[in-house]
């Protein structure tokens, strides 16, 4: 049956949580029919990695934001739970829509998914369209000379130069023709999103404001303040120096296309760093979609030999940051305190667990995904990918981090340790990164009892280190052969 050429529009939304440079929303406005905007909770599909407990927290107040937005601008959102495909035809069915648009995911399950509807609404006549808006380049054009994709980083940013047009954002809508019919959709609260018993997340809404707005606020404050130093200060985490645009990416609250926008008018001496840290955020998705089972498997097939140790203690000490090396448990404490820790930070308590503790790295990746509101399906696993040594363009398996140089070198104050470890914040600077040398006399009168207060270090770094190198060259060794 042919449908009238008023019938509504369906736009899906995502990760892509905006009004603004919305490209999809932008071409249903542009048809000037009924726009259905609705939102799916697809927990259900097989191989769709369900977000974490903190992305989850950062996603109800994000929807929130997101209603209120649509609703200025004349449309209702719509919420609803299960498999998407099943979703959409109730909600064709529902509006009566003859076209359903999004902007495109790259994760390998969830564009599975995407290319699956788009197939069978259009073998029911119905039209799909999906635009671009998560990142600067498609990551199934950018190719190597030899047909392949890129597994270094340096040439895949020359080539993403090269090959890459950056478009200006698209203007939102003046206003929308929202559907107004009836649909069985969900309340907020129905998704269950919040952790209540217990609610554990008053750090989180302390720390962060969720949403388009809050991420166009971040956006320019550090534009204005923070971009002139950004590449002086940016590995200092005592100081507030890195832009903390990480989450606001993540649900597509804000776009690369918006930055490079705004990094294009300033005359910063910073805007060429952080525009290569954008740069690692399109190799990571390169790197995912090409190797849809980044998260759990290795990059590198050489370190599927790898003898790690199944030490739950210590993995738990990490966790909890009491592993008695301070710059590692300050950055584990931002983690389950805010929901974020500083890039620094991540490298140092990442190549700790991994290098010090031998502990697999999926084991940190899979926490950190629970408790990173900025949790991201290629950003997370590269990352802990490239500390390992697994993974594409990693870092050398003989760069083992000293977690008392570490941070002597860029805490040397100590201001980043007292703020999360406020226990040892009586100790001299010269012994904030290595409680365990303080003499009695800067111990005595300020309640620092080494091994109950705050404990002594799980491991020795030293013998660790050598431990590590010999697990590693063996690994070298076999890969050699």
């Amino acid at each position: 049956m042919t449908r009238k050429a008023t019938a509504p529009t369906v736009v899906l939304f995502r990760r892509d949580l905006r009004v603004d440079d919305n490209a999809a929303l932008a071409a249903a406005a542009h048809r000037g029919t009924a726009v259905m905007a609705l939102y799916i909770l697809d927990e259900e599909t097989k191989d769709v990695r369900a977000m974490g407990a903190a992305s989850r927290w950062w996603l109800h107040h994000s929807l929130a934001t997101l209603g209120k937005r649509l609703g200025h601008a004349g449309a209702n959102l719509y919420l609803a739970r299960g498999r998407t495909g099943e979703v959409v035809a109730k909600a064709i069915a529902a509006s009566g829509a003859d076209c359903v648009f999004w902007n495109r995911r790259y994760d390998p399950s969830e564009a599975a998914v995407d290319a699956s509807l788009k197939a069978g609404l259009r073998e029911k006549g119905l039209t799909a369209r999906s635009f671009d808006g998560a990142l600067l380049h498609e990551p199934s054009l950018l190719k190597t000379g030899s047909g392949g994709f890129y597994k270094v980083y340096t040439p895949f940013r020359k080539a993403m130069a090269d090959k890459t047009d950056i478009r200006d954002p698209i203007d939102p809508p003046g206003s929308i023709d929202g559907w107004r019919g009836e649909f069985a959709g969900l309340r907020l609260d129905d998704l269950d999103l919040l952790p209540t018993k217990p609610d554990w997340a008053q750090g989180l809404r302390e720390s962060w404001t969720p949403g388009e707005e809050g991420g166009q606020a971040r956006l320019h404050g550090f534009i204005e303040n923070d971009l002139a130093d950004y590449e002086r200060q940016r590995d200092i985490p005592g100081v507030q120096a890195t832009s903390r645009l990480s989450p606001h990416l993540a649900f597509g609250e804000i776009t690369p296309f918006q930055i490079f926008a705004c990094l294009r008018k300033s005359k910063s001496a910073g805007a060429s760093k952080f525009r290569s840290e954008i740069g690692w955020r399109e190799f990571s998705y390169h790197l995912l979609f090409h190797n849809p089972d980044l998260a759990g498997r290795n990059f590198r097939p050489e370190f599927d030999a790898m003898s790690w140790r199944d030490d739950p203690r210590a993995l738990q000490a990490w966790q909890r940051g009491l592993t008695g090396y301070p710059i590692v448990d300050a950055g584990m404490r931002e983690l389950w305190r805010t929901g974020w820790m500083h890039n620094r930070v991540r490298m140092i308590a990442a190549s700790f667990l991994i290098k010090d503790l031998m502990i697999d790295w999926r084991h940190g990746e899979k926490w950190f995904w629970d408790t990173l509101v900025d949790a991201d399906a290629a950003n997370n696993p590269a990352s802990w990918q490239w500390v390992a040594g697994s993974g594409a363009d990693a870092a050398p398996y003989f760069r083992i981090f000293n977690p008392v140089l570490q941070g002597e070198k860029f805490d040397p104050q100590g201001e980043y340790v007292r703020r999360h470890i406020p226990e040892i914040g009586a100790l001299p600077d010269r012994y904030i990164h290595r409680p365990w040398e303080a003499p009695a006399s800067s111990l005595e009168g300020k309640n620092i009892k080494l091994g109950k207060s705050y404990p002594r270090p799980i491991v020795d770094h030293g013998a660790a280190r050598d431990r590590a190198l010999i697990v590693y060259q063996s690994i070298k060794g076999e890969k050699a052969s």
